[in-house]
């Protein structure tokens, strides 16, 4: 079996950390240095033997290898804070990385405790190479995101921010999605039901409103005690990343460290709620009476969008002569005025997705729209109704798509029950009744998946794109999928782009912008979310790497 690229294997080391709270780098210098045991898939291992109740059939491809080495780093900290060691024992705060102190004990090997079942024996290695190794991904990762030499700074930013980040939640998902992932890597738990377990005991179910007025209760709470209990110790610094990075919808953790460098202060901006604010704007035409009050809103909206000083001068703006403000007008001539106007006014509403570029002044503009349109008494009451929109918006369910007439496919071999690099079919669909293919997916054939890690990562982005698809309504034109290794380098895809591992695309959709597509998705796709910039219309990007990122490039 071919080997894995190392950017596959970088997805499979930031994983498996992310998982367990511990850093990355030291899963890929484990690979450099240990090389060992030979595993079944064709690649080396991290220097995982089985330890208590293991069989060697649990460790022996790639991904399972990382995943009990991630597992036993957490537990080799664990033990060592037991045995008093304290944050500066592990972790080098000017550096940003695990202290020598630290690497020398991972070095040493270690072997699990008799009730650590999810852990595995680490041979011992030679520090220095896994010093060197470690030092050599950690500066690759840092150089690319341009950090600074000295991160001094950091945890005093991640202090300020979970001190401060209780009274900005909105209860919105990408937040919640944050606190929750900070409670499961603070308590070292593996998955989002055990991190809940955590909070509500164990058999507790989000089935109500109640359930979720419960757990936003728990998650506030947990968030309030998080600098308090504060030690320093690694899963605590990797938890508190893990919430900047979802709170503010970044691409990496090393994006969220960089961002902390010039601020700290978990206040969202108000474009999060663009998407609320262009639905609100989209329904205004079909809810649109006539009636004084709703003219009165669509006129200050057009005035702030444009700059205009008087609500005279919108109004000649609008069409509306001059002579109208001397005269005195009968009841036929005023009505005729308001039919006059209302048009323009419609008009004006139905340009504004496409013509929206995120200016402060034109969000502001709708802001104003909402809080005369639904009579709100303040700034922050019209903010806080958006923030409810929004999160309607986060529920959306996929729309019920056209049904079309029916054909006769060609004779086809039979669906496999599991895709494989060997039984894909170029024009199947690849999740039943999809709307996305093989031969999308693999550029007709030409970019084909030589490991099963690849192919599954094709179904996953397939799977949940389906849902952005059937939300949309329209086809999605995919102009580049699956990308291998030296095809990435060749068109200068970045190093570590997901189009390497398989679940990401980049698309675009007859007749809407890159930004209506990023606004229509941006409130519930779980995964990277971008927009290119160049020609508006192209392109969008998508991706399933299992947390909420957002990005867009002017």
């Amino acid at each position: 079996m071919a080997d894995l690229a190392p950017d596959q294997r970088n997805y499979f080391y930031l994983l498996a950390a992310g998982r367990v709270g511990i850093h990355k780098s030291i899963l890929y210098a484990l690979r450099i240095v240990q090389a060992q045991p030979e595993l079944a898939d064709g690649e080396k291992g991290l220097g995982i033997s089985p330890a208590n109740q293991m069989g060697s059939a649990q460790i022996d491809t790639f991904p399972e290898q990382v995943q009990y080495a991630a597992n036993t780093i957490r537990s080799l900290t664990n033990s060592l804070i037991e045995q008093g060691w304290t944050g500066s024992d592990f972790w080098d705060s000017r550096a940003g990385r695990y202290a020598d102190k630290f690497l020398e004990r991972i070095a040493a090997g270690y072997r699990p405790d008799a009730k650590d079942q999810i852990s595995g024996n680490l041979a011992a290695s030679d520090v220095k190479k896994l010093s060197q190794a470690y030092i050599i991904d950690l500066n690759l990762d840092y150089s690319g995101d341009q950090l600074p030499q000295s991160l001094d700074y950091l945890d005093r930013a991640l202090l300020n921010f979970s001190e401060r980040v209780p009274r900005y939640y909105q209860k919105l998902a990408y937040q919640r999605e944050a606190f929750l992932e900070a409670v499961r890597i603070w308590r070292q738990l593996n998955t989002d039901e055990e991190a809940i377990a955590s909070l509500l005991g164990q058999g507790a179910v989000l089935s109500s409103p109640e359930d979720m007025e419960s757990l936003d209760r728990e998650l506030t709470r947990f968030a309030t005690n998080m600098s308090t209990f504060y030690s320093g110790f690694p899963h605590q610094r990797e938890a508190l990343l893990r919430a900047v990075q979802l709170w503010r919808q970044l691409p990496s953790r090393e994006d969220a460290i960089e961002s902390l460098q010039s601020d700290a202060s978990p206040e969202a901006g108000l474009s999060n709620l663009d998407p609320a604010l262009l639905a609100f704007i989209k329904r205004v035409p079909s809810y649109y009476q006539g009636r004084g009050d709703q003219r009165h809103a669509l006129t200050e909206c057009f005035r702030l969008w444009r700059g205009i000083a008087s609500r005279k001068q919108a109004l000649l703006e609008l069409g509306i002569q001059q002579d109208i403000f001397t005269d005195v007008l009968d009841t036929r001539t005023a009505q005729a005025v308001a039919r006059q106007l209302d048009q323009a006014l419609l008009e004006f509403a139905r340009r504004i997705p496409f013509n929206y570029s995120e200016t402060d002044s034109q969000r502001e503009s709708l802001v104003r729209l909402v809080q005369l349109w639904r009579r709100l008494a303040s700034r922050q009451t019209t903010l806080q109704s958006v923030i409810e929109d929004l999160k309607q918006l986060e529920q959306t369910k996929p729309s019920t798509p056209a049904t079309a007439p029916p054909t006769t496919p060609p004779a086809l071999p039979r669906r496999p029950n599991r895709w494989t690099p060997r039984n894909i079919q170029l024009s199947a669909s690849i999740i039943p009744n999809g709307n996305f293919s093989w031969a999308e997916a693999t550029r007709g054939g030409q970019r084909m998946p030589r490991d099963q890690a690849t192919v599954d990562a094709i179904v996953r982005i397939a799977t949940l794109a389906q849902r952005a698809r059937n939300q949309i309504g329209r086809p999605f034109v995919i102009t580049s999928w699956y990308r291998p290794p030296a095809i990435n380098a060749a068109v200068g895809g970045a190093t570590f782009s997901r189009h390497i591992v398989g679940d990401a695309f980049d698309y675009y959709v007859e007749g809407l912008t890159g930004r209506d597509l990023y606004n229509a998705l941006t409130p519930w796709w779980p995964g990277g979310l971008g927009v290119y910039g160049g020609n508006r219309f192209l392109i969008s990007h998508l991706d399933a790497r299992g947390y909420r990122a957002r990005w867009r490039h002017s």
